[in-house]
C-alpha cells in the first residue's frame, strides 16, 4: 500500500509543480485509498468530505502530523478514529500539502 499512496502522492505533487491546479483533482478525492490536498494553514481544497474545512479545526492532531510532510516526502503516522493510520505526506512548490493515507 506504502508505494501506491506515495505513486498518486508523487504524480500529483509533480502536476501541481507544473501548473495544475488542485481543483483538477476533486476526482482523486472520491478513490480508495483517497488523496486530500490543502493548505498549509489547513484549509482543505480536495478531500471526500471536509473541502473548504480547516483539518487543524477538525483534526488537530491530523494536521500537526501531515502538516510535517516535506517536498521530498514523508511517511507520518497517527491515531484516527481508533486506528492507526499511515499517511504518506508531501509538500508543492507553492507549500501546498498533498496525502494519502491508509490504516495499519
Amino acid at each position: 500500500m506504502k508505494d501506491v499512496v506515495k505513486k498518486q502522492v508523487d504524480e500529483i505533487v509533480e502536476a501541481l509543480d507544473a501548473g495544475k491546479k488542485p481543483e483538477d483533482f476533486a476526482d482523486a478525492a472520491h478513490k480508495d485509498p483517497y488523496v486530500f490536498i490543502m493548505e498549509a494553514e489547513g484549509k482543505l481544497l480536495v478531500h471526500p468530505t471536509l473541502t473548504g474545512e480547516s483539518l487543524k479545526e477538525k483534526a488537530g492532531p491530523v494536521f500537526d502530523e501531515v502538516a510535517k510532510g516535506t517536498a521530498a516526502g514523508d511517511y507520518v503516522r497517527y491515531v484516527w478514529g481508533g486506528a492507526n493510520k499511515c499517511t504518506y505526506s508531501r509538500k508543492t512548490k507553492s507549500g501546498l500539502i498533498v496525502g494519502c493515507g491508509f490504516n495499519e
